[in-house]
């Protein structure tokens, strides 16, 4: 079977960490080069070579993953799909719904994937496996993640964090786990901001269940916390652990992502119209809060 040619945009912690290990490392994989905005090492780290322009990147390869800031994925995700592309995406899909409206119509016509990382996790795959459809209004789950990121770290710096804060940074994982397992979230009930970057959300399911949320990355703490908790008719489920290993998370993508090209799915689990429904929950907390 030929390998699947991929290109990598960005050269960040991410890229770095993640993105560029893994793609060289999976045996379907053919890692074809690197694209940034400004000189990098990147390429010449993993022995690929370094395109001058992306449009120089997209005419090389069969996908992209896009390591980059959400206000730049939307518009490079819109253009990579319209040259017929496979997408992997970051979270979350873009800066603003419009643009994620527009990056996931694009990718509709493509094979897109996105790292949602808590999904790749064994445990939290052990979690999900304890819920059977949509959870009814007998159930309630609350969910917590807390970390210190903003307050030191190789994030810290990142200015689409700083102005968004928690909520499109680590929101998109935790607002998609209570989605898998509670099903499909309908409404943002209720929504508070406080200090250090403290959100607090309620939320209601497409079976009646609810559940609540709360976000900061300003919190001193470290390691990060992950703390979900369902209970009711489901019975009662609790995760606690939360990926040490993104890199074999990014493996795991990969292997469906593969599986999805080789089939022609389009409307994979992690799709890009999957993003999109996240980041319209997203949107609607920011506007009742």
């Amino acid at each position: 079977m030929d390998l699947l040619r991929v290109g990598l945009v960005g050269a960040g912690p991410w890229a770095r960490q993640v993105h560029a290990p893994a793609l060289a490392a999976h045996p379907g994989i053919a890692f074809a080069g690197v694209w940034t905005r400004r000189p990098t090492d990147l390429a010449a780290a993993h022995g690929v070579e370094a395109f001058a322009t992306f449009e120089a990147l997209l005419a090389e390869v069969d996908a992209v993953a896009l390591a980059v800031p959400p206000a730049v994925q939307g518009p490079l995700a819109v253009a990579a799909a319209e040259a017929g592309r496979h997408l992997i995406l970051d979270k979350p899909l873009a800066d603003s719904l419009p643009a994620a409206q527009r990056a996931a119509a694009a990718a509709a016509g493509v094979v897109s994937t996105t790292m949602f990382t808590f999904r790749f996790h064994p445990p939290v795959q052990e979690f999900l496996a304890g819920f059977a459809g949509p959870a009814d209004a007998a159930t309630t789950a609350s969910a917590r993640y807390l970390s210190g990121s903003a307050l030191g770290g190789r994030y810290a710096g990142s200015a689409w964090r700083r102005e968004r804060g928690a909520l499109l940074d680590v929101g998109p994982h935790v607002v998609d786990l209570l989605d898998a397992a509670l099903g499909e979230i309908v409404a943002v009930e209720w929504a508070h901001l406080g200090e250090p970057d403290l959100w607090r959300i309620g939320l209601r399911h497409v079976g009646g269940a609810t559940s609540t949320l709360v976000l900061s990355r300003g919190i001193p703490i470290d390691p990060s916390v992950l703390e979900v908790t369902a209970y009711g008719s489901v019975g009662r489920h609790r995760l606690t652990s939360r990926p040490d290993d993104p890199t074999a998370g990014y493996g795991v993508l990969l292997d469906g992502f593969l599986a999805d090209i080789a089939t022609g799915r389009t409307d994979g689990p992690y799709s890009a119209a999957r993003s999109l429904h996240v980041q319209r929950v997203l949107a609607e907390v920011e506007r009742v809060v």
